[in-house]
């Protein structure tokens, strides 16, 4: 299956760059390119595409904004959102996951490792940089716990916890010797139970209720 992608970003350059470099894997095809908010939303409204790329700083409609309102959209479900940046700023990163983001992510990533965020995103999974990873932990290390933690799963909470470390659904069934279905379906399950509205979000609770970092079954 080939991922369809919407490029955000004002510099040209920028957007030049990422498609060479997505377009290098058979499997990702640059749908658009948008240079604000206002085309990013027109754009994915008209190609539909499976992940939007999208810069945060861009002239007149920024990224979060343009975000939010994509991801509110009934005409767009299924739609992902990353948000590319060269900024490492708390405020950032907690308005991207609470507009609905399914990844942040820093600019200076290597390549596979884009390509890796943009299948991994379309698949369904959530996916946030290392560095941003580290202030969630600092973020959510003292801050209040979540309702609903008590009622998971030994099971359950192996998974959250392996999600939050960053690991798709086909990396967590084969950490756990169980098959991708299952454990998306553990996945699930969890983010009922802790009212999470998406794997970002379930991210964030882990590490508010102290589900992230522990040490994992290798």
């Amino acid at each position: 299956m080939t991922v369809r992608v919407l490029l955000a970003d004002d510099q040209t350059l920028v957007r030049a760059g990422f498609r060479v470099l997505l377009e290098r894997a058979p499997d990702i095809e640059v749908v658009a390119e948008a240079t604000d908010g206002e085309e990013a939303i027109a754009l994915t409204r008209a190609h539909r595409p499976d992940v939007v790329l999208m810069d945060i700083r861009m002239p007149g409609t920024d990224g979060l904004t343009a975000a939010r309102r994509i991801l509110a959209d009934p005409r767009l479900p299924g739609v992902r959102v990353v948000v590319l940046t060269t900024f490492e700023l708390d405020e950032y990163v907690f308005a991207a996951l609470q507009a609905g983001a399914s990844g942040f992510l820093l600019k200076d990533l290597e390549p596979d490792e884009l390509r890796r965020a943009v299948r991994v995103v379309a698949a369904g999974d959530a996916l946030l940089a290392p560095a941003v990873t580290r202030r969630l932990i600092a973020a959510f290390a003292s801050g209040p716990g979540v309702p609903g933690v008590d009622s998971l799963t030994s099971r359950e909470r192996e998974v959250v916890g392996l999600v939050a470390d960053g690991l798709s659904t086909v990396e967590v069934a084969d950490r756990l010797g169980m098959s991708p279905a299952t454990a998306k379906t553990h996945t699930n399950r969890a983010m009922t139970k802790l009212g999470a509205r998406d794997r970002a979000q379930l991210v964030v609770f882990a590490y508010r209720s102290g589900l992230a970092g522990l040490p994992r079954p290798r």
